[in-house]
């Protein structure tokens, strides 16, 4: 199994109540919300960087690694041959 590490691509696993990056108002991350990992803390913990489309960032935060799932653009592992 992979560890999370700095620039994977994550999605949270729950709803988590977060500060605007700009306007410091209070807002709402929804579970399957995506983000990059910018900073690890022990493996423990992730400064997470979540963006719109076009870049702009609208929240950063730290998220216990318990919250966060690894999102996997290739294929992860084989288990096995596939018989036709």
């Amino acid at each position: 199994m992979k560890t999370i590490k700095d620039l994977d691509i994550v999605a949270l696993t729950e709803d988590l109540e977060a500060t605007h990056f700009e306007t410091k108002q209070i807002i709402k991350l929804s579970k399957g919300q995506v983000g990059t990992v910018v900073m690890e803390f022990y493996g423990s913990a992730f400064e997470v960087e979540f963006s719109h489309q076009d870049g702009t960032t609208y929240a950063m935060e730290t998220i216990s690694a318990t919250k966060l799932m690894l999102l996997h653009y290739e294929l992860v592992e084989s288990v096995g041959a596939v018989s036709r």
